[in-house]
């Protein structure tokens, strides 16, 4: 009975984590900064916020996004390394990729731009905008006051900066009002609230294969993964 248990958990897990990306890197926004980074790596700390979770200790420790050219791939691992996603923004195509490798299965989930804006609206935020600021990863960080319209959870703060070139970065993420890079944010779906801090912003060659979808991955719809996972508790 336990191992069901475990098995449905890490399950609904993997649903989860489709839902808590940071990624998008899309054209237009505030100007950055002349010469500012435009190709590079981004490392974020995974806190859940609540010990107490039932998915707490399968929940990702480590967000890992790669940038170039405005389009955008972040990858985390979750589960005892069992779970593997990856999520692909692509501004040009106006295109957001799900990639999941969960165990020996390879499966990805292109959802179009029409599509990301529903999912988007969905939560419902307000941003309101503060002047404090301060600074995270070695970047000048402005505040933002994040309230659910519909008023759970609470309201909470976030953190974004200007200071990186990534035009309007919150393409695919109900953070879409945004303008800027979040650098300290969090996410509460379903009991779970992760709260995502940049720890590291490195100047790197990131190759443009990232932002690929591999052709090793079964293409399904976001409706045939939900009805999968269903299918496998």
């Amino acid at each position: 009975m336990r191992k069901i248990i475990e098995k449905r958990q890490f399950i609904i897990l993997v649903i989860l984590i489709t839902l808590f990306v940071w990624t998008g890197c899309s054209n237009g926004g505030t100007q950055p900064k002349e010469n500012s980074l435009s190709e590079g790596t981004i490392v974020y700390t995974a806190e859940v916020m609540d010990n107490n979770s039932a998915f707490a200790s399968m929940a990702p420790n480590k967000m890992t996004v790669k940038f170039k050219n405005n389009k955008c791939v972040a990858e985390m691992n979750a589960g005892m390394g069992l779970l593997s996603t990856s999520f692909i923004s692509n501004p040009d195509a106006k295109t957001f990729i799900i990639l999941i490798k969960f165990m020996n299965k390879k499966y990805s989930v292109v959802k179009a731009d029409d599509e990301i804006k529903k999912d988007n609206e969905l939560f419902n935020l307000e941003i309101i905008p503060t002047k404090v600021t301060k600074k995270i990863a070695g970047y000048n960080c402005k505040k933002a006051i994040v309230h659910y319209k519909g008023g759970d959870p609470l309201d909470y703060d976030i953190y974004y900066t200007n200071e990186l070139n990534i035009k309007n970065p919150n393409f695919s993420n109900p953070y879409y009002m945004v303008d800027g890079v979040l650098m300290e944010y969090k996410m509460k779906k379903f009991g779970l609230d992760i709260k995502f801090t940049a720890k590291s912003v490195a100047k790197e060659d990131v190759e443009d294969s990232n932002f690929n979808l591999p052709e090793d991955y079964k293409k399904i719809t976001e409706a045939e993964m939900n009805e999968m996972f269903v299918d496998f508790q």
